[in-house]
């Protein structure tokens, strides 16, 4: 389980991070990859109590753990990625001073450090209220999750590299 949602808000973050790196400033606004994100939450819970076989007690305990894995695990996300593009506008600068190079540096290794740490945390709070039956259907969820969130990422429009090749059976996209 806490796979499953440390996999999703990997990809869904990593997904807009390489979205924001290939658009540069055209990336989508802030609103649009919340929007990304809630949806990504309000499907898993939707799915939490069927998958894993909850009853109404162990959701109501299970919603909030899992909302808080997400959440540690997007904004250590969001603040690698905002350290990194940080980092690269010093040094696309060519003012650079290795001092400064340095503190952006102990800053990402910081961030770096922290992130298994509160992830782990949080994932361990998700185990202990689940049975190990239920810890492995949440990973299990977890797995299917991210795979549909990399599937829905590589079949997008616009997206650049190949495509995926449709069966003999389903006729190609139109333009």
């Amino acid at each position: 389980m806490k796979r499953l949602a440390a996999a999703l808000m990997l990809a869904v973050c990593a997904s807009a991070a390489a979205q924001e790196m290939e658009q540069g400033s055209r990336r989508p606004p802030p609103h649009d990859r919340d929007e990304a994100f809630r949806m990504v939450d309000a499907y898993i819970a939707g799915k939490l109590k069927d998958s894993l076989g909850l009853n109404d007690q162990q959701v109501a305990k299970v919603l909030p753990l899992v909302t808080q894995l997400h959440r540690d695990r997007r904004e250590a996300i969001h603040g690698r990625m905002q350290s990194l593009r940080e980092m690269r506008r010093l040094l696309a600068s060519g003012a650079a001073t290795e001092t400064e190079v340095e503190q952006k540096l102990v800053e990402l290794k910081r961030l770096e450090n922290e992130e298994p740490v509160r992830l782990r945390r949080d994932r361990e709070a998700v185990d202990a209220a689940l049975t190990p039956v239920q810890q492995a259907k949440f990973r299990v969820l977890e797995a299917e999750v991210e795979q549909k969130i990399r599937s829905l990422r590589h079949d997008r429009p616009g997206r650049p590299g190949p495509r995926r090749q449709p069966p003999d059976d389903e006729p190609p996209p139109q333009p």
